[in-house]
Order: C-alpha cells, then sequence, then structure tokens
C-alpha cells in the first residue's frame, strides 16, 4: 500500500457537496452501470477482488467518456466554425492529478461519488492513487497547464504541444538532508487519460548535410539529408474547460527509432549493441531537464527541443494545408505561441518549411512567420536564455543555422541600410554572440521571428525592455507588450479549497463560480467577526490535514494553532530559501535567549526541488535540514518553531499545502522573478504576502493594499545599483548583530556537528560575494517578519487582511490573462463576449 493511501480523510470532502456544481445530466445509476463496465471490460476485473487502483482506472475511463462526448462535437466546431487556433508550444505542462480536476470540470464530482459509495469505494481514497502527471517542474508548467484550462472554458480552440517525458525531472527523496534524485515512474500503470495515435507520427531528422540544387529558373533549392531520423509519436490527452463547455487537446510526442532493433547485429551476438539506436531516439523523451553539464547533456538538451518543435510544426502545417489547401493563409488561421525560449528553434524551423519544403519566397516565408509566432519571455537570467555553440548547432541542424545565418545577415544589412552603423549596436542585436565563443542567441531569434513578445509581469517587462532586449526594444518599440501570469480558479480554489468555495458561495452567490469578478464583493464582509469565525474555522480544518501528513511522512508534531509560514518553489539561490532559513536562526536563537517572552507559534515549511546539477541550491536543501534537526529536538522551545521540508513538491502537494498557508514567502531578490504564481494562488486562499518588489508582488500591493502585505528589501533599481558598486556584505554584516550571529554560528558548524566546515563556504559567499542580496536584506526582512507575528495577535486585523487579499486578486485569474493573450496577440475571438 503506497502512503498516500494512508492519509486521513480531507476536510474537502464534507464540504464539497455544499457547493453549487454545473449541472449534472446523468444519475447516479447510469454512472454506477459504467463503472461496473469499465471495471470487467477495460480493466478486466470483478468487483469483488478489485483493488483501488483497478477501481481508479475505471472512474478516469468513465470520466475520459465524459470528456470525448464533448471533446469530438468541439472539435467538429472549430472546423464548422472556422475558427482560429491557437499552437501553445511549451518543454513543460504541470498538469498535476486529472481525476477531480476533470469531474469538477464535467460536473460530475457529486454524481460519482454518490456512485461510488454504493459500489463501496471511496473517491478520496482514489484520488491519491493518481500519480502527478510528471510533465514539468515549476511555475512554467503550471501557467500552461492553467492557461491550457482557460482556453477550454473560454472556448478557445487551441492545442498545447508538448513532450510526454516518460520519467519526468526526477522524484526528490532527503536522505540524511541531502537531496537524492530517482526516475518518476508515472507511467508504470499506464495513463488512463491519453490516447495513443501511432498513426499520428512525424520524421524528425538530426545532423547530415545540405545540398544546393540550381533550378532551371535560375531558384537556388536546399535540400537537407539528415544522418539520422527520430519518428515523433502522438499521444492526445483531452482538456475540458468549466462545466464541460469545450475541451481542447494537450498532444504530447514521444521519440522512438523508426528501426528499433539492428536484427543483423543482433542475431551476430552484439544484443545490446542491436538497441543503441533505439536507446539513442528514446533519450529525447525520457527526462525532463537532462543535466547539460556535460557536451552530451548540451547535444540530448538541442535535441529534445528541436523534436517537439519540428514535430508540432510538421502537425499543424498538415493540418492546416488539409483544410485550407494554401500554405500562405496560415497566419490568418494560425497563432503559434512560444512559451519561453526552449521553443525558439520554431523561427527557423518554420522558415525552412516554408521554402524548402512549399517553394515560398524568403520575404513571404517570412512575413509569414512573424505574423504567426508570439514569444513569451519568463525570465532575465542569462542561463536560461538558450544559448547554443555555433559548431552544436552546426553539426546537429545544418539547414537551420544556414537560415539563422540568413535571417541575421538581412538583419543586419537592413540595420546598416537604415543608418544603424554603430558596431556596439550591431553586435548586441547579432542572432551570434562573439563572447566567449560563439553562440546562437536563441531568445533575440525569438524576438525577431514574432510579431509580439511579451514579458509576464509589469515590472518584468519593464525590466525585459530596459535589460536583456534593450536594444532590440529600441529597434522594435511596439513588440514588447506585458501579459501578467494568471491562474485558473477551478484548480486552486474550487478543487483545492472546497471549504473556502463554499464559504464564498453562501456569502456572495453561485455567481461566483462563473464570475472571478464577483469575488470582489467579498471586500464588503471584511470587518464582519462571524465571517472571521468561519474562515478561522476553514483554515484550522485546511492545516490540521496538513499537520497531520506532516506527522504520517516527516514524523514531525506541528500545531495547527501556530502560524503557517510557507516557502514552496523550485530551490534557487535568486528566490532566497536561504534569506528565510538564516532569518529563522535568528527568530530560534532569540527565542532560546527569550525564553519568557511571549513568541508566535511558527512552523516553517519549505518545498521545492533543487536543479540535479545545482550543488548550491542542494546546500540549501541540506542546511535547511540541519537547522531543522536541532530546532525542532530543541525541549526548551516548547515546541513554538518548528521547521519542516516537505520532500517531491510538486502540484498535488501544493493543492494541500496552499489552503493550510497563513503567510506566504515570496522573497525573491528584486528584478529576478519574472512573475511568480504560486504568490496568487496562495493570495486567493487567504495567506497574507511577505515579499519583496518583485514580480507579480508589485501588482498584487496595488490590488490588495498596503496594509494587507508586508513588503520589505531592496527595490530591482537599488539591487542593480548596489552590484554595480559592488557586492561585498561585509558593511551589513558589521551592523547586524543578529546576521553577524546567524552566519558565525553557521560558518562555525553549530547546526553542523558532523562536519564543521559544510557550509563555511557559503557563508564567506553571503559574506564577500553577496549578489543575491541576503545580507543586503537580511535585517528589513527580520523586522518585517515581526511586524508579521505583531499583525497576527490582532486577530481581527488579520482576518480583515485575509479577507480582502481574497476579495482583491481576481484580477489573476488566467482566463483574464488569456483574454489578453487573444485580443492583443493572436487575434483570436473569444466566443460569446458581448
Amino acid at each position: 500500500m503506497s502512503e498516500d493511501r494512508k492519509q486521513p480523510m480531507s476536510p474537502s470532502s464534507r464540504i464539497a457537496s455544499r457547493i453549487a456544481l454545473p449541472a449534472q445530466d446523468e444519475d447516479i445509476a447510469s454512472i454506477r452501470r459504467a463503472l461496473i463496465a469499465k471495471l470487467t471490460y477495460a480493466v478486466g476485473k470483478d468487483p469483488t477482488v478489485a483493488m483501488d487502483r483497478d477501481w481508479f482506472i475505471a472512474t478516469a475511463l468513465v470520466a475520459r467518456d465524459r470528456m470525448v462526448d464533448r471533446w469530438m462535437p468541439s472539435t467538429r466546431e472549430t472546423y464548422a466554425k472556422d475558427r482560429k487556433r491557437v499552437y501553445y508550444l511549451s518543454l513543460e505542462f504541470l498538469i498535476g492529478r486529472l481525476l477531480m480536476d476533470s469531474l469538477s470540470n464535467l460536473g460530475l464530482t457529486d454524481v460519482m461519488r454518490s456512485a461510488l459509495g454504493e459500489l463501496g469505494v471511496d473517491l478520496d481514497r482514489l484520488r491519491q492513487i493518481e500519480p502527478d502527471a510528471a510533465l514539468g517542474n515549476g511555475g512554467l508548467g503550471r501557467l500552461a497547464a492553467c492557461f491550457l484550462e482557460s482556453m477550454a472554458t473560454l472556448s478557445i480552440s487551441s492545442y498545447g504541444y508538448g513532450i510526454r517525458y516518460n520519467h519526468g525531472m526526477f522524484r526528490q527523496v532527503i536522505r540524511d538532508g541531502w537531496q537524492r534524485e530517482y526516475p518518476e515512474n508515472w507511467l508504470s500503470f499506464g495513463n488512463p487519460w491519453e490516447f495513443e495515435r501511432p498513426e499520428v507520427s512525424h520524421m524528425i531528422g538530426f545532423g547530415g548535410t545540405v545540398e544546393e540544387i540550381a533550378e532551371a529558373d535560375g531558384v537556388t533549392r536546399h535540400i537537407w539529408k539528415p544522418a539520422e531520423m527520430v519518428e515523433a509519436i502522438a499521444y492526445d490527452t483531452p482538456v475540458v474547460g468549466w462545466r464541460g463547455r469545450h475541451v481542447n487537446t494537450l498532444r504530447l510526442w514521444s521519440a522512438r527509432a523508426p528501426d528499433p532493433l539492428r536484427l543483423d547485429a543482433f542475431n551476430s551476438g552484439d544484443h545490446v549493441g542491436a538497441l543503441a539506436n533505439r536507446a539513442r531516439a528514446n533519450a529525447i523523451s525520457q527526462v525532463l531537464y537532462p543535466s547539460d553539464a556535460t557536451p552530451a547533456g548540451q547535444e540530448l538538451r538541442l535535441r529534445q527541443e528541436f523534436f517537439f518543435s519540428s514535430a508540432s510544426l510538421h502537425d499543424l502545417l498538415y493540418r492546416h494545408s488539409h483544410e485550407y489547401g494554401d500554405i500562405r493563409t496560415l497566419a490568418d488561421h494560425v497563432s503559434i505561441q512560444l512559451n519561453d525560449t526552449h521553443p525558439a528553434i520554431v523561427v527557423a524551423e518554420l522558415m525552412r518549411l516554408l521554402i524548402d519544403t512549399h517553394d515560398i519566397p524568403w520575404d513571404e516565408a517570412w512575413d509569414i512567420t512573424v505574423a504567426a509566432t508570439s514569444y513569451t519571455n519568463h525570465t532575465l537570467l542569462p542561463e536560461a536564455l538558450e544559448n547554443w555553440p555555433v559548431y552544436l548547432m552546426e553539426r546537429m541542424l545544418p539547414r537551420q543555422m544556414q537560415i539563422i545565418y540568413l535571417i541575421n545577415a538581412r538583419h543586419l544589412d537592413m540595420l546598416r541600410a537604415n543608418g544603424h552603423s554603430d558596431e556596439r549596436l550591431l553586435s548586441s542585436v547579432s542572432l551570434i554572440g562573439e563572447d566567449g565563443g560563439r553562440k546562437v542567441r536563441m531568445g533575440s531569434l525569438a524576438f525577431l521571428g514574432s510579431h509580439k513578445v511579451n514579458g509576464v509581469s509589469a515590472l518584468h517587462t519593464d525590466l525585459m525592455r530596459r535589460t536583456i532586449f534593450r536594444d532590440l526594444h529600441t529597434l522594435y518599440p511596439d513588440r514588447i507588450v506585458n501579459k501578467t501570469n494568471g491562474i485558473t480558479f477551478r484548480r486552486w480554489l474550487f478543487e483545492a479549497n472546497p471549504g473556502l468555495t463554499g464559504l464564498l458561495t453562501d456569502v456572495i452567490g453561485p455567481r461566483v463560480l462563473d464570475d472571478v469578478d464577483a469575488i470582489q464583493t467579498l471586500a464588503m464582509s471584511a470587518d464582519d467577526t462571524g465571517l472571521h469565525d468561519r474562515l478561522f474555522d476553514i483554515r484550522r480544518a485546511n492545516k490540521v490535514f496538513l499537520s497531520n501528513l506532516i506527522q504520517q511522512r516527516q514524523n514531525i508534531i506541528v500545531d495547527p494553532d501556530a502560524l503557517f509560514d510557507v516557502h514552496i518553489k523550485r530551490i534557487h539561490e535568486y528566490k532566497r530559501q536561504l534569506l528565510n532559513i538564516l532569518e529563522t536562526i535568528s527568530l530560534y536563537e532569540s527565542m532560546r535567549a527569550q525564553p519568557t517572552r511571549e513568541w508566535v507559534p511558527r512552523v516553517k515549511i519549505f518545498s521545492g526541488k533543487a536543479a540535479a546539477s545545482y550543488q548550491r541550491a542542494k546546500l540549501i536543501i541540506k542546511l535547511i535540514h540541519d537547522v531543522a534537526r536541532v530546532v525542532n529536538s530543541d525541549p526548551t522551545l516548547h515546541g513554538l518553531l518548528k521547521v519542516v521540508f516537505i520532500p517531491d513538491y510538486n502540484v498535488s502537494r501544493a493543492e494541500r499545502i496552499i489552503p493550510a498557508a497563513d503567510l506566504s514567502e515570496q522573497i525573491s531578490t528584486a528584478g529576478m522573478e519574472a512573475s511568480g504564481t504560486g504568490n496568487m494562488k496562495l493570495a486567493l486562499n487567504g495567506a497574507l504576502t511577505i515579499g519583496t518588489l518583485d514580480g507579480a508582488n508589485v501588482e498584487i500591493l496595488e490590488r490588495v493594499g498596503a496594509d494587507n502585505i508586508f513588503i520589505f528589501g531592496l527595490t530591482a533599481d537599488e539591487v542593480e545599483t548596489r552590484r554595480q558598486g559592488g557586492i561585498d556584505a561585509q558593511q551589513f554584516i558589521d551592523g547586524s548583530s543578529d546576521l553577524r550571529g546567524v552566519l558565525d554560528a553557521v560558518g562555525s558548524g553549530v547546526f553542523s556537528s558532523d562536519e564543521p566546515d559544510r557550509y563555511r563556504q557559503l557563508v564567506e559567499d553571503i559574506t564577500h560575494h553577496d549578489y543575491f542580496m541576503v545580507s543586503a536584506d537580511f535585517d528589513s526582512y527580520s523586522t518585517t517578519q515581526r511586524k508579521v507575528a505583531a499583525l497576527w495577535r490582532d486577530k481581527h486585523a488579520w482576518w480583515r487582511s485575509s479577507v480582502l487579499n481574497t476579495a482583491n486578486v481576481g484580477w489573476f485569474s488566467s482566463d483574464r490573462a488569456i483574454r489578453e493573450y487573444c485580443d492583443d496577440i493572436w487575434n483570436v475571438p473569444v466566443p460569446g463576449r458581448g
């Protein structure tokens, strides 16, 4: 039995039936009959011997049938009404578990629960059987999932395109405080939601040569002859929108060798070598973000990105040609959205297909490409902007590299013809970077090949214009636009927190389930103490549930009446889990020094994965565990402070943590977080934010008000000024006795007695190379945490702020974001809009 099956009953299941869900057109008896039929004929099990996993598969298949009943009409309607399609290309789709999400959107949760109950099966137990789909890692993938659901909800005809990873990024296991990585085996028992499409396959080439052929009309044709071919096989998952009105498609590609077994080699005794081609091809869709620390790893990353980009283009061009015949009308019927820089090779590959396959002249092909393509940038970090070595590109993608060279030459020639002779400017906007070895700037390629480039928060978009794309923005001032991220309330409120959803429908009415703007009316009840009491009861039930999970999994007893201080996100130095744990040490030392003071009980909850090759991030995880070991075992604290790290963070764990959170840690170094969506999810569920003026925190501040959020630290401009003046932090440490004491304790081995020097270099870097402003922001952060504690003591003020957070973040819906993309980037009408 898996540990998930031992979980306590969620308070959500007792409250969900009170929520006004979509109308159900099937009765309990018909669903019960469908369950028995699926269990018998699809799973092959007798109900008398069926296990929970068998019932889960049967339940998923029944739900999938109802999705298909809406999927086919949605597709037919797209053709009949000649709707423009959006193709959303993303290396990640962090869709989580689909059972409850699908049942909720179909309006079948209650009837399915009752039908299963009559068969002696508990729906809440089944939901724990389903593994999270290992198709993403963090905010990038979760945003893509939210956007797919919102496009379905708004009846925007769309496809999501990505890779069907066999093992995801990794399953995180903590051993002696250290992160260990293991494959995610989410497909071990099959995936009941997907349809394999072996008839939908495309051959993707790598390497080889390019031949030039002079035609009789004087035109030179280029023929790419790849040295290696990989077959892309489609797997389709239906994505159902709210109330089941429309269903779109998530199409994921799996890589296979066209000739999976060299029979001659096998029969000659080389049984392993005979499978070499198969292993090489399969590697493409094995793991998300394989380490690029080696040349082989770097090559695999490039193969992945080209594989899914090329397969997706082949697929959508085939669909367009089959429906319309004329490839020249592509941009009238198709919008291709690049979700971050990973699919930037789309620009060169689309040009190749238009020119080499469809005989479109260069200028016309370029106009089509730019008109059809748009690009979302998600980061200002240089390592995420996809700069590929020229030699690797020339070897792996020779024809695409020729096209990139020509795009670059024509672009620079045009600039010179228009009077731009500054070599610094020309070097800056060139697609080929010359610093540290010649590299292809994929972010710049995506910029030039798109008609719109968007940031994902107001601050991030402004910084894009001023930093990474400064010179390109000067040349194309209308190209960069802002589209602040959003989240789907169906997943992150209705499904994750049915208790709060039930309260909202009681106070506001059922319209809040369809109109997120209606949530604003909750603000009128911000001072209602009766409402505060109900919110307290809901939050406490969620905290009790999470506390029980923590006790079961981590063997740590936490107080559900304590302040739950939550920091859940990818482990990275700029996200500053290090700042949080250092301040936790300061709080711990203060509690020990002043045991008679009335301290606010606090539970510090961390969760997140560090990239497998990111040693500093993994060291921070170890430090969190070392601090937890000391703090949690100190009897002098009487349980007033606990530190918990919940391993293997994913969507399902977020759905348990977020409704139980009191304080949301959004403390990234200002100017480095593009947007964040965890901040939105936590604020929607009533957690108060402590954060810097970074990413979407700025816009959350504008909407919830300065009295209902805790802002601290340097601004983005101040961070940049300080970096220009040097990043030695000795002056801050000398001026802060708290920080100095904390660093002395960490550096001297107080929390690592088995290895006293474990954190000496970490402390040295914080002291003399404080790039992420941990020392610079420490005192401001610590002071603000004391303000948090003060407000927590004032229960009326705290719950008033909590109400106003929930009431004022409706704007952060992914439905709003998708409508903005439709209006300003995709030129796609939103059906049903007045």
